[in-house]
């Protein structure tokens, strides 16, 4: 009986793998056009930890009215940073006497509005209230905590997964302006401080539960106000080591991610032979690899401290030290060796990040400044209290590349994903968008 003519398998396979090739190597390509890297906003200091982001061909110019994709009316004023993740916008706000998390499409409709608490408190007249906290988001869940201590859990589809009250969990907040603290999302785990006069703690949880993954005491010898902190915990990371950095009480101190266990502390921010007794602070830790930067507040010290060190460091880590540069509320910025240190006051100073040697000193503006910078595309946003954003060019010499007036107040650090800038003010959450010039 004769075989059948059976062709060759080179015959044959070699066209379909180089079919299969040529389709993955396609998808690859228009996958990476359409989705640049960075392109979400995670949390508070976005997807590096750091203010930064790879995005690139964001906007420079544009006013309320113009380069502006659209504008969402929201329910109330707030300094917490929008969260992004795919097509879904996260925002936190009052709403009346209820906090509530409230999630927006990509076109700019509002999706779904959930009551997380009540109780909404206002401090300082203008300067925050209970939904200062930022959200945080993994791409399948979104977390939000508020000033009431409550924290929840809901799916991208607005289902509640779990609620718990911190407050309740670890006793009352002594804060005299508002709980603020951001939780921080590092894999599996929420991270969040509470530095205050009794009984100050950090603490671990799992983040599809709510359950304690480990709570730490976090003492400190810090007197009446300067037990305050409304500072963020934030990661360090090197290729040797993930620290959580925990800011507040005249000092701050580096701990395991596994149990909470102290490695390191840093102090010397609020001398003892000039002390300041309200000396709380705001700003957050700034971080590079091999190095992290410790501001204070009201005109004291900002450090440069190496982190590989152990047990207290103050008098064998810290590399640089300014005596009266620090910035007050908003968090600096380290990126491609320079320091951008942008102070309460609109003072803009520019650092060596290896000396702390001042590279120039400039007034951006000359109001409050309450949002930190971020830095993307080659390009500073330093959004001001009276809604204006000047964008300058990062770099050894101050450039200013362009000034845009919302005309709405601004507290809030802008959020950066998919080619557009989110700013959210007291009133709307914009959606900045570069004009693409019209094909010939």
């Amino acid at each position: 009986m004769q075989e059948p003519d059976i062709p060759s398998r080179s015959a044959t396979a070699f066209p379909s793998i180089l079919l299969l090739l040529l389709l993955a190597t396609t998808t690859l390509l228009l996958s990476s056009a359409t989705r640049l890297p960075g392109d979400n906003w995670p949390q508070w200091r976005g997807p590096n930890g750091n203010g930064t982001s790879d995005e690139r061909g964001l906007s420079e110019k544009w006013s309320r009215t113009e380069g502006i994709a659209w504008r969402l009316e929201l329910p109330g004023p707030s300094a917490s940073t929008p969260v992004i993740w795919g097509d879904q916008i996260f925002v936190t706000s009052p709403a009346a006497e209820d906090l509530v998390l409230v999630a927006v499409s990509k076109d700019g409709r509002e999706l779904w509005r959930k009551k997380v608490s009540s109780g909404n408190k206002n401090y300082r007249n203008d300067e925050g209230n209970s939904s200062a906290p930022s959200p945080a988001t993994d791409g399948k869940h979104v977390w939000a905590f508020f000033g009431t201590g409550d924290l929840a859990c809901f799916d991208f589809a607005g289902n509640p997964v779990w609620q718990t009250n911190l407050k309740d969990r670890y006793g009352e907040y002594d804060h005299w302006h508002g709980y603020s603290s951001s939780p921080l999302l590092v894999g599996d785990t929420l991270y969040q401080m509470c530095i205050r006069i009794n009984d100050p703690y950090i603490v671990a949880l799992d983040k599809n539960t709510g359950k304690e993954r480990w709570k730490s005491s976090r003492e400190c010898d810090a007197e009446h106000e300067s037990r305050h902190s409304y500072a963020s915990p934030v990661l360090y990371r090197d290729e040797k080591q993930s620290l959580l950095l925990v800011h507040g009480g005249d000092c701050l101190s580096a701990h395991r991610l596994e149990d909470g266990a102290e490695v390191w502390r840093c102090g010397s921010l609020n001398p003892r032979d000039n002390y300041n007794r309200m000396l709380r602070f705001v700003a957050s830790p700034a971080t590079a690899p091999g190095l992290v930067l410790i501001p204070s507040a009201k005109g004291n010290p900002i450090l440069g401290v190496r982190p590989d060190g152990k047990g207290d460091v103050t008098a064998t880590h810290v590399a640089w030290r300014r005596g009266r540069d620090t910035t007050d509320v908003p968090t600096p910025i380290i990126h491609d060796g320079l320091v951008y240190n942008l102070r309460e006051n609109g003072v803009l100073i520019c650092l060596d990040s290896k000396t702390g040697e001042e590279v120039y000193l400039q007034r951006v503006h000359s109001t409050r400044q309450r949002a930190s910078p971020v830095l993307a595309d080659n390009k500073l946003y330093c959004a001001d209290r009276d809604g204006v954003v000047h964008v300058l060019k990062p770099g050894r010499k101050f450039e200013v590349i362009s000034r845009n007036e919302m005309g709405e107040q601004l507290a809030s650090t802008p959020a950066i994903s998919g080619g557009r800038i989110y700013l959210r003010t007291f009133n709307a959450l914009y959606a900045v968008e570069k004009v693409q010039a019209p094909t010939k």
